[in-house]
């Protein structure tokens, strides 16, 4: 597994984070056992993958849970989470802010996150005020790190004017390109890394599905649970269309020597100003094969050709 630096300030990491807004919920309209979970994340801890990305809103509080279960006595995983806006969240105020800090290191076990996130743009407080109490939470040494999730640039510029923003995680796949163009090289110039979410198109780029599959009403991907994600991937017609890119980056894997998860996250991390992609499963084997993307290395001639492929 490869390893690069999370911005200009920020820890050395591992291209392939293992992302866990599954445990403890029903996300793709199926529970898993506790003890599959924990065995999947401490498969792509062994697999060379040394940071977990989780938040206090995923599972109300249990993905936390597993993760401290997960990485007891391994001080050499970091954690990241994220504090959330009230009603799912403890807020973004600087109450909100430290209260949501301390149950999620109540939560998983630790003295210190690793890295602090706010989970997504919210109007109930102004970001000054959310960005300087996340700033605190360092001083005071209960965080390591902080950065944002979902944010765009204004957002970005306004919380640098206060601090340095270490990370960006924002939702970043061969399917969703938003940010490529300018987003995400601004973030490099400033020194911010970029951890995408959202990298195999919540199973799209897996090569799992066909044209013909339905999901349950369990299932967001099903349209009836209202993400907003929905409309762009999984929609009809937009679904099919998907399917047709993914068939189409089958050939390209294989000449490659990889498995299409493994190229559709190497893709990402060979993007100008990407530092890493958070990919989660609560399969163990999965877990192993998206580890092994880490190493993987695409020529110019490799990216352009997977370019075309997935132009409209």
């Amino acid at each position: 597994m490869k390893m690069t630096r999370l911005g200009s300030q920020g820890p050395e990491i591992s291209l392939v984070g293992f992302g866990t807004w599954e445990a403890g919920g029903m996300a793709w309209g199926a529970e898993v056992p506790d003890e599959r979970t924990i065995q999947a994340i401490r498969t792509g801890l062994d697999a060379g993958i040394n940071w977990i990305d989780t938040a206090e809103v995923y599972g109300a509080g249990r993905s936390e849970e597993l993760v401290g279960q997960a990485v007891k006595d391994r001080d050499d995983v970091m954690v990241f989470t994220k504090v959330a806006s009230k009603g799912a969240g403890s807020g973004y105020d600087a109450a909100g802010v430290r209260k949501g800090a301390e149950g999620s290191l109540r939560r998983l076990g630790r003295d210190v996150i690793d890295l602090y996130q706010i989970h997504w743009p919210s109007s109930e407080v102004d970001i000054e005020e959310t960005w300087e109490a996340m700033g605190e939470l360092v001083d005071d040494g209960l965080v390591r790190y902080i950065g944002v999730s979902n944010f765009d640039q204004d957002l970005i510029e306004r919380c640098e004017k206060i601090r340095h923003v270490d990370s960006l995680q924002p939702h970043f796949s061969m399917l969703h390109q938003e940010g490529r163009d300018d987003l995400f090289p601004s973030c490099r110039d400033n020194g911010t890394g970029v951890i995408a979410y959202g990298p195999l198109a919540y199973g799209l780029l897996t090569g799992a599905f066909n044209k013909d599959t339905t999901f349950g009403q369990d299932d967001w991907r099903g349209g009836g649970h209202g993400m907003s994600y929905y409309n762009e991937l999984f929609a009809p017609g937009r679904f099919e269309a998907n399917i047709d890119k993914t068939q189409a980056l089958k050939p390209v894997a294989d000449r490659l020597g990889l498995t299409l998860p493994q190229l559709a996250l190497a893709w990402v991390f060979h993007q100008p100003g990407v530092t890493g992609a958070i990919a989660g499963s609560r399969s163990p084997e999965h877990v192993k094969d998206n580890a092994g993307a880490g190493s993987a290395e695409l020529s110019d001639e490799d990216l352009q050709e997977i370019d075309a492929l997935l132009s409209p």
